[in-house]
């Protein structure tokens, strides 16, 4: 079992001991939204897989929350952002702009980019690089601004 899916079972475990049943719905969903793609893939994830499918949990989080502050609905919005924030714990930390753009320069200046053309490739390494600590947004904006 990989350690991120026993961390969230320990995690499960502790919010139920501490009634912490916000916490608690919110890792179960999380664990449902794991087992369900275990399910199908007739496979065990591993820890990128299940960052990935946690990644994915909070962008829906803060994207729900984006259109409940907009609908006026701050009750709705408040619990979709305290949900994200729980996701979050679970994922690396995020690389800052600057570190982000500092290896944007390095792979364009290794794989030679030098327009809008090579925009595709340099958001592949760099992903390949920095894998979830960085937004893939995010990656292809400051891509696109470099080679502009």
């Amino acid at each position: 079992m990989s350690k991120l899916k026993e961390k969230l079972q320990q995690d499960l475990k502790e919010a139920m001991k501490a009634k912490d049943t916000f916490k608690r719905e919110t890792i179960r969903f999380l664990m449902s939204a794991i087992k369900q793609v275990e399910v199908d893939e007739r496979k065990e994830l591993t820890d990128d897989d299940i960052l990935k499918i946690i990644q994915k949990s909070a962008k829906q989080r803060e994207e729900a929350a984006k259109q409940y502050r907009e609908a006026d609905r701050p009750d709705l919005y408040e619990k979709e952002e305290a949900e994200a924030a729980i996701l979050k714990t679970y994922l690396p930390k995020q690389l800052d702009d600057n570190e982000l753009k500092a290896i944007i320069q390095e792979i364009i200046s290794k794989t030679g980019a030098s327009g809008m053309k090579d925009m595709g490739n340099v958001i592949k390494a760099v992903m390949a690089k920095v894998g979830s600590a960085a937004d893939g947004k995010r990656v292809s904006t400051l891509v696109k601004e470099s080679l502009s």
